[in-house]
């Protein structure tokens, strides 16, 4: 058995030791606003339920461990007392990771994330349209747990008004945890998905993605591709240049094959196989080919 007492290791140390012990956690994918109106969605999985009456969900956008900054998020419901707290499910698990990454102020993560911007009926923040159960929520409280990096802010929120979508729901009205097919957060790239396990979405924190608004629009609107698709490809730090694409397509026959046929939709499935075996770089290669 190790035993560790926490002032002994290192805080970042400390805290993969508890995501990874203290886990699997639900993920709250946070719309906040701030006073001037800027947008703002990032996840937390330092989330859950503690009451039902009155309902009241808590969330913890904690101090940055590397440099003990807070997050936009914690600004925004510090001036604008409101949130829409999302849940993550599967087919968004990739553009929820995305927006994470810490784009600087200003920055519009439902417009890199690619996801969309729903008006919410009682607060100000907007829904993520593609989440399948959104609650708008008060900020009752905000309580700092600690003025060092890593230290929590526990954000207690009530419920006001909750939004579920009709294809989650079964005969008799419920949630059916199948058909909603959560994901929730575990230690390091691992995450856990309700109906099939374990898998990995690597962190885009050390990087700054190109962000799903700068993938072009017959690609965004292809039907071949899905939000986790447009995730990845949105994730990567920067996009070949002219002279990387030429060089992959001369020295690969398979690519110049589909190229010459002229057809997008071959053209996409290729990229989209290239997505799925986590080459995203050789995707965008083949995607931007034929682009002038």
């Amino acid at each position: 058995m190790i035993s560790i007492e926490p002032n002994a290791i290192s805080p970042l140390k400390l805290q993969a030791y508890l995501q990874a012990a203290v886990a699997p956690r639900p993920i709250a994918f946070a719309s906040t606003i701030s006073a001037e109106g800027v947008p703002n969605l990032s996840p937390f999985s330092f989330f859950n339920v503690f009451s039902s009456n009155p309902p009241i969900l808590v969330f913890s956008p904690a101090r940055r461990v590397r440099d003990n900054t807070t997050k936009h998020t914690l600004e925004n419901v510090q001036s604008v007392e409101e949130v829409v707290i999302n849940v993550v499910h599967y087919p968004i698990v990739q553009q929820a990771s995305l927006s994470s990454t810490e784009y600087p102020e200003g920055v519009n993560e439902f417009v890199k994330a690619g996801l969309t911007m729903l008006p919410s009926d009682i607060v100000k923040p907007f829904r993520v349209a593609e989440s399948p159960v959104q609650f708008e929520c008060r900020v009752n409280q905000v309580i700092a747990l600690g003025e060092r990096g890593g230290a929590g802010n526990l954000v207690i929120c009530e419920v006001l008004k909750l939004h579920i979508r009709e294809d989650v729901v079964d005969a008799s009205g419920n949630i059916d945890q199948h058909k909603i097919d959560l994901v929730s957060r575990l230690g390091g790239n691992w995450y856990s998905r309700s109906n099939q396990g374990l898998f990995e979405v690597p962190k885009p924190l050390a990087t700054l993605g190109v962000g799903v608004d700068s993938i072009p629009r017959h690609i965004r609107e292809s039907e071949v591709f899905d939000g986790n698709d447009m995730g990845i490809l949105g994730n990567v730090e920067s996009l070949p240049t002219r002279a990387e694409i030429d060089n992959f397509v001369n020295g690969n026959f398979a690519v110049k094959a589909v190229l010459s046929a002229d057809d997008r939709v071959k053209q996409h499935m290729m990229a989209k196989e290239m997505i799925a075996a986590g080459d995203p770089l050789s995707a965008w290669k083949v995607l931007l080919a034929k682009e002038s």
